[in-house]
């Protein structure tokens, strides 16, 4: 990895769906290994920025994907769910909560609730579909903010952040994703591989992120 340079007053840090449901710390729900283990790192995301974002996972108790089935196995008929997926991340519950050592939500300069729907379960919190169509405001309130670069951390590094990580690099902007913030699922190897090549760039932590003058 090598030394990046980005402005502060155009960058924003976003936690993507840093909460408990994703960690060994609720194994019931959908654990990636080290999940709790992100938060330092994520604090030292937002140092290098001057706006915040947060994302959650929302979901209420009873989802049309937690049906009892095996996990990851296809739903027919219904349009922004593809598969089925173990109850997590229910408001109210621990598994919602953001990990300890975050800030609280009413300290981020802009959050995103995504699934609240029973129908709905996106992955990218840029979108609330999976169509990507229904825009959930991080890309209007980051051009707002005269915003040109994210630089992500949270979960899952090859499901939500990717996810995240591409929409945003379409969508036009920079886009930072630091390894020491995030952890994955699968391969992370090649989930990299496959970022490096449509311009996504990566830090194994945000101290290898340096501001440049402007």
């Amino acid at each position: 990895m090598k030394e990046l340079f980005v402005v502060y007053a155009y960058t924003v840090s976003m936690d993507v769906d840093a909460q408990n449901g994703f960690t060994p710390i609720c194994p019931n729900e959908l654990p990636v290994p080290n999940g709790n283990r992100i938060v330092e790192e994520c604090n030292k995301n937002a140092t290098k920025a001057v706006y915040r974002y947060m994302s959650k996972d929302a979901h209420p108790p009873k989802s049309a994907w937690a049906i009892g089935k095996p996990v990851l196995t296809p739903i027919e008929g219904l349009k922004n769910v593809d598969c089925v997926w173990p109850t997590h991340c229910v408001v109210g519950t621990h598994g919602f909560e953001l990990l300890d050592g975050l800030p609280k939500p009413c300290e981020y300069n802009f959050l995103v609730y995504k699934g609240v729907e029973q129908d709905m379960h996106p992955y990218s919190p840029i979108y609330h579909d999976l169509g990507k169509k229904i825009s959930t405001g991080v890309i209007e309130k980051a051009k707002v903010n005269e915003v040109d670069t994210f630089i992500l951390g949270g979960l899952a590094l090859d499901y939500c952040l990717g996810e995240a990580a591409f929409d945003l690099k379409n969508a036009g902007f920079r886009v930072i994703i630091n390894l020491g913030a995030t952890k994955a699922i699968g391969d992370e190897k090649a989930f990299v591989e496959k970022a490096e090549k449509a311009g996504i760039e990566f830090v194994n932590s945000a101290d290898e992120i340096t501001e440049l003058p402007f």
